[in-house]
This record gives C-alpha cells, structure tokens and sequence, in this order.
C-alpha cells in the first residue's frame, strides 16, 4: 500500500470513527430524551390519579364525569368498589395519552378500572408489590405484555397501595428505528465523502514528497552529484532537502578526492614505469655492457621496483580513506613510537632523541606504526649527516622535529597534501605520499596534524591519534 492510500485510510477511518461515535452519542441522547418524555407522562397520569389526602384518611377522585369514591363527612370511607379505587378512568382531555391504568392493594390483589377495552392486566412483580405495601414510592420498567412491549410506572398511593400506569413502547421503537435509519445514511455519506476528502488531502499533502521524490530520482539516475536539492522554507522536507544535500555534497568530495587520487597516482606511476620499460629493454642486450655497467642496471631495476611497491602501497593506504581503518583495541602510544625509533635507527643514518610518556590510546595499530615510520622517515630525509631528529610524546601529542632547512612559506599550506612535493624535494626519493598518509591516519581516528618551522631552524611536525584516557588536548584541526 502507499503512503498516499494509507493517509488516506487513516483519515477516513478517524473520520469513520468519529461519525461512529457521534452517532451513537445522538442515538443515546434521542433514546434518553424520548425515554424521559414517555416517563414524565406517565408520572403525570400517575399524580392526576393520585388521591388527595383528607384527615389521615386517602381516597380516589373520581374522574372528570364524578364517578369513583371519597370520604363522608366524618372521613369514613363510602360505599363503592373494594378497597376504595375507582371503578373507572377516563381519557384525558383533548386526545391525550391517557395510558393503561390499574391499581395495587397493599395485600397484592389487583383492580382494573373499566373504560380501557380489552387490554391484559399487568402482571405485578416483586418491587410493585413492596411499593403497595408500604404505600411509597415508585418504579419504571420495560415489561411485555401479550405481543406488545410497554413502559410502567409503579408509584405509590399511601393506604390504598400503589397506581400502575403502563404505556406502549411502539412509539418510541419507531422514531428510535426512524432515527438509527438516518444515522446510518449520514455515517455512511460521512464516510464516504470522508474517504474522498482523505485521499485530495493526501494527495495535496504529499505532492512536494512526490516532486522530491521525483528529483532525487532523476539525481540518481543521472548520477551528477554536482546538483543539488532546493531547500525552501523551514518544514520537515526542507530539512529532509538540507540533509540530501549534505550527503551530496560528502558523496562529491569522495568523488572528486577518488579521482584526484587516480589522477595523481596515474601520473606518478608513470615515471617508475617508464624508467623501468627502459631499463629492461637495456638488459634485453645487457652481454654488450661492461659487468660493472650490468650491475648498476640491475640494482637501479631493483630500485624503481621498490619505489613502485612503495608508491602503490602508499595509494592503496589512502585509498582507503578514513572510514577503512581496522578494528581498534587499547594500546600504548609511546611503546608503537619506541619500537618505530628503534626501527629507524638501525636503518637510518641520523641519531634521534626520544622523550616519550606513557599514552593510553585505542587504535588500529598498523595504521598508526604506518604513519609514525613515514614521520620519522620525512624527519631523517630531511637532517643532515650528522643531524639528531627529536621525538617527544606529551599530553596525546607525538612531536618530530629534525633540524634541516624547515619549510617554505609556500609549502607550509600543503605539506599534508596528496603527492605534494616542495620544490627542493623533488630530486629526493618519494612520492609525496607520506605526510598525506599521516594526516588521514589522525583523522581517521578522530585527532589533527599540524606542520611548522621550529624556533632555531628545522621543520615541527605534530598529530594527535584522538583523545586518550582523562585527557583532552586541545589542536589546530586539519
């Protein structure tokens, strides 16, 4: 199901419930209203023939004709049908709804005034019966009669017992029936035009979602990351553009950077490749050489080869940017740094001085023995003879300084930069891979480098492998 056809079933299914609800609502309110109509008739019949009380004694009026018992002079009661009660009832005036009409004696025995056809007496039940007894109060109920559904009032009479007074409910079932008929009819209309207007509200509600969505399909499909969402107003889809963009924008970095990077390495690759090409094709007739001349081309083979391996294993590292380090694990910053020290010295031709703390990190380990050795490498190429790098280790912050000729103004900016190379490097061995592999190590695990020419002459190289236990160093970020 889509988006569009579950809004618009939600709406009109809250629409459906709502109908629901106020129908039954009115529906109780009418019952309830026309309920209290038919109870308040009968309670009026009830209290017209109730008797008025004279001296203690009670006693029937009789109807509007004068028929049906008093009391004498002395209160007592005279002459007439049993226990006091009239013999007959009249309708009221004008049409109205007198109701049947029969009368409790205090020891249950029934009277039946005439003047109501042929009607069926009233069973009593239990309560009317109590109600006679003591001569008070009163009682609705829904009881059957025959085939024919009724509404009594049971009140009571003082000594003579208890009126019942019953009306039919047929009535009232049919303007109840008359009634749900309608309900039903607008609910269902309701519903319907419910469901309509759900589904123009979903449409109109979802048409900038459609024009979104049909925007970044077209940007997938085209795959141009140079375009991009346009970001109108301060709602959810505004947002939701914002976020779209930013992901483009990231996505065009990689991109680019991606291409850069086999651009660069293309181009770089280039020069080893051809004076390989070269010097194979010299050996190819290497028996007209002197032996010494064979040997030199033999050992410069093997030495492009090894900047090769060296130059493709650099792209490789950074091709995998700074998402591909491997799984970290707690380890020590300053044992990584000695063992890299040692490892320069027994290769190296320059003395270095470490002063290292111990420095508590979490770390893909080869990545950082990677870019601590291209460090120390950088610093050696770049001392002279007779020089001593420096390395110290202080609040999560590895520092190497060598003491050569330090940076350029020009190259401060760029010393970190893929394949850059200053102008005075360019006759040194490398790639200009190094100090970009350093930084995208510091990066990748959340910390910074910076470069700088040390007071007294001599290059100052700093990174930072992200924050350490209980210690927040504060950098320049890349």
């Amino acid at each position: 199901m889509s988006l569009r056809a579950r809004i618009a079933a939600v709406a009109g299914l809250a629409v459906a419930v709502a109908v629901l609800v106020a129908a039954v609502a009115v529906y109780l309110a009418v019952r309830s209203d026309l309920t209290g109509e038919l109870d308040r008739s009968l309670s009026q019949r009830a209290a017209a023939l109730a008797p008025p009380p004279r001296g203690g004694d009670a006693a029937f009026a009789g109807g509007p004709d004068g028929h049906g018992h008093g009391a004498d002079a002395h209160g007592a009661p005279a002459h007439g049908p049993p226990h006091g009660f009239p013999n007959q009832v009249q309708p009221l005036p004008l049409g109205g709804p007198s109701g049947y009409v029969q009368f409790l004696t205090p020891d249950g025995s029934l009277h039946i005034p005439a003047g109501q056809g042929s009607s069926s007496a009233i069973r009593p039940s239990a309560a009317d019966r109590a109600i006679a007894r003591s001569g008070a109060g009163r009682a609705y109920g829904d009881r059957t009669v025959g085939s024919t559904r009724v509404r009594v009032l049971t009140a009571g009479t003082g000594p003579l017992g208890a009126v019942m007074v019953a009306r039919p409910l047929s009535e009232l079932e049919r303007e109840l029936h008359r009634v749900l008929l309608i309900l039903a009819i607008v609910g269902v209309v309701g519903i319907a035009i419910a469901a309509a207007l759900g589904a123009l509200v979903a449409r109109a509600a979802l048409a900038p979602i459609a024009r979104f969505t049909r925007r970044t399909e077209a940007l997938a499909g085209e795959l141009d990351t140079s375009q991009r969402l346009p970001e109108q107003g301060r709602d959810e889809l505004a947002r939701l553009a914002a976020s779209f963009n930013a992901t483009l924008d990231a996505l065009e970095r990689s991109v680019q950077a991606q291409r850069s990077l086999v651009a660069d390495a293309s181009h770089e690759l280039r020069t080893p490749i051809a004076s390989l090409r070269a010097n194979i094709q010299v050996l190819a007739e290497a028996e007209r050489l002197p032996p010494a001349d064979q040997q030199a081309l033999r050992e410069d083979i093997v030495g492009e080869l090894d900047e090769l391996t060296r130059l493709v294993g650099d792209v490789v590292e950074l091709a995998r940017g700074r998402e591909g380090a491997g799984p970290r694990a707690p380890m020590r910053l300053d044992e990584l740094v000695r063992v890299a020290v040692e490892r320069a010295r027994r290769r190296g031709s320059v003395g270095i001085a470490e002063r290292l703390e111990p420095t508590p990190i979490d770390a893909d380990a080869p990545r950082v023995e990677r870019a601590i050795a291209n460090l120390l490498e950088n610093a050696a190429k770049w001392s002279p003879a007779d020089g001593e790098v420096e390395v110290s280790l202080a609040g999560g912050v590895l520092s190497v300084r060598d003491h050569g000729p330090g940076f350029a103004e020009r190259d401060l900016p760029h010393v970190f930069e893929r394949f850059y190379r200053a102008r005075d490097a360019r006759a040194l061995p490398g790639s200009g891979l190094g100090l970009a592999i350093v930084r995208q190590t510091a990066e990748a695990h959340g910390g910074w480098v910076s470069a700088e020419n040390a007071p007294g002459g001599g290059a100052l190289l700093r990174v930072n492998f992200g924050e350490y236990e209980g210690t927040r160093e504060a950098g320049t970020p890349i």
